[in-house]
Order: structure tokens, then sequence, then C-alpha cells
């Protein structure tokens, strides 16, 4: 059930972030066959990609991303591979011309964790134009390894070590939360990583294991509980103003009841004049 549950958080929270650039879909099935990829991303080019540091460098065309909260084993990457081939095999079908090389989906893997025996016997190896902690298999086959805790700690980093575990998600979660309160992805990752506290009180996630990651998680969720109710008072203050323009009130005034200040009631008085 760990697994599982984990497992349905990682694809929620890198739809969060692909949505807006591309065509996203979860469980995606395999034509023709009762196997189902974990995210399947079709990036969109007439959308504008935000900055997503080394997630955005992986997404620049098609792929699949298959994340693991433990080390994967020989068995789930042979899968992965297999689920890869299948895919691009189907791309080919469904293309009106002969599909290039370069244009058949990639797979991502997306390990927490790895094992050196595992990556080598997979023949994985580094790309000096990428950075450390990414492990290409053969370009035949189209396919990397993430190791997540193997990644630098940096701020192009940071939305993939989120989903690392224990001391690198404490981390990286510590990270998110130092953002500044206007960052564009700061509340709605917040957003994300409360619903994860919610889910292990709730004992949907078991065995737990990073003590560091789950003060972190708690930090989260009070932060996003207590921007959440500030939003909904804002809300309530901005209201109770809206009522009171009507009723051609002086703005100073209206400004020692609401709380708001004279340039945020102009700009109420002036969106409900236009």
């Amino acid at each position: 059930m760990a697994q599982n549950a984990f497992d349905q958080l990682s694809k929620q929270y890198l739809e969060e972030f692909l949505a807006p650039i591309g065509t996203v879909q979860r469980q995606y099935e395999i034509p023709g066959e009762a196997k189902f990829v974990d995210v399947w991303f079709v990036p969109d080019p007439n959308r504008v990609q935000p900055d997503l540091g080394l997630l955005g460098q992986m997404v620049q065309s098609s792929c699949l991303l298959e994340p693991y909260r433990n080390a994967p084993t020989r068995t789930e990457v042979r899968v992965s591979v297999m689920k890869l081939i299948w895919i691009q095999e189907d791309e080919r079908r469904k293309a009106q011309n002969p599909l290039p090389e370069s244009d058949l989906p990639t797979l991502w893997i997306l390990a927490a964790t790895s094992f050196r025996p595992l990556l080598e016997e997979a023949g994985c190896f580094l790309k000096p134009d990428w950075i450390p902690g990414i492990y290409f298999m053969a370009d035949l086959l189209k396919t990397a390894i993430v190791v997540i805790d193997q990644l630098p700690e940096t701020e192009e980093t940071l939305w993939l070590r989120v989903l690392g575990r224990d001391a690198t998600q404490e981390r990286a979660i510590r990270e998110v939360l130092a953002l500044p309160l206007d960052h564009p992805w700061r509340d709605r990752i917040l957003r994300l990583l409360a619903s994860w506290k919610v889910r292990i009180d709730l004992n949907e996630i078991e065995n737990f294991s990073g003590q560091e990651a789950l003060m972190a998680l708690s930090e989260a969720f009070l932060q996003w509980e207590q921007q959440h109710e500030e939003q909904v008072r804002r809300e309530e203050r901005q209201e109770i103003a809206r009522n009171l323009l009507r009723t051609n009130m002086p703005l100073e005034t209206i400004a020692e009841v609401t709380g708001l200040k004279i340039a945020q009631l102009q700009q109420l008085q002036a969106q409900q004049d236009s």
C-alpha cells in the first residue's frame, strides 16, 4: 500500500508541473496491453514553458515518467523499458509518415535512490552535457535513470528532489518553504505536500521511514494551512469592502472597518466600475 500511495502522489505532483505546458495522462494504458504508464507527457509547442529547471529540460519532447520511491528492481526497470517500446511502436503506427528516431518518446525512470550493481548491469553512463545523477542507457533504448539522491542540491533540481526520500526530501521541502511567498510554484507545491501529510496521518501511506522528512511535511502543512486561512480572511474582507463601496461610504471609513489599504479599496472600486 505504501508504494501505491506514493506512486499516486508522485503522479499528481508531476501533473501539477506538466499540465500547463502539454498533455498529461496518468495511468496511460498501453494500447492492446493490460499495462499502464505512470505518466505520459506530450509537450504543447504553443504553450510557453515556465522555468522548471532540470524537469523542464527532461520534458522537451514526449516522454514517459516512471517514479519510484524505493530503488527500482531489475524487473521494474525491464518492465519500464518494455512499456517504452510498446508506446514507441504505437506512435509509429499512428504516424502518417515515417517517424524519425529523434521524435520517438523517451523514458525517465525517477528513482529516489538506486544501487551501483543495477546501474552497471543496465550499462548506464553519465553524459557530460547533463548534471551528475542522471544515468543514461544505450542511445538505442532512449532511457535514463534519474537517481534523485545523487542530484546536486541546486535550484535547478529542486522540483525533482521533492520526490526523493528521507534527508534528500526533507532538505528539498525546506527549500520550498524558503521560497518567496510570491513564487509562482510555492503555494501549489505546498498544497500537494499538505495532502501528502494528511494521507500519512490517515495511514494511507504506511511505514513512512523519514522522520526528518515527516517533520518538514508537517511544517509545509502548517504553512499552507495558515496561508489558506489568510486568503479566506482576505477574500472575506474584500467582499465586505465591495458591499460598502456600493453604499458610497468614504474610503477612509471602509479602510477602518475592513483593515484594507486605501490603494486596495481604490483597486476594488475600479473593478466594480469597469
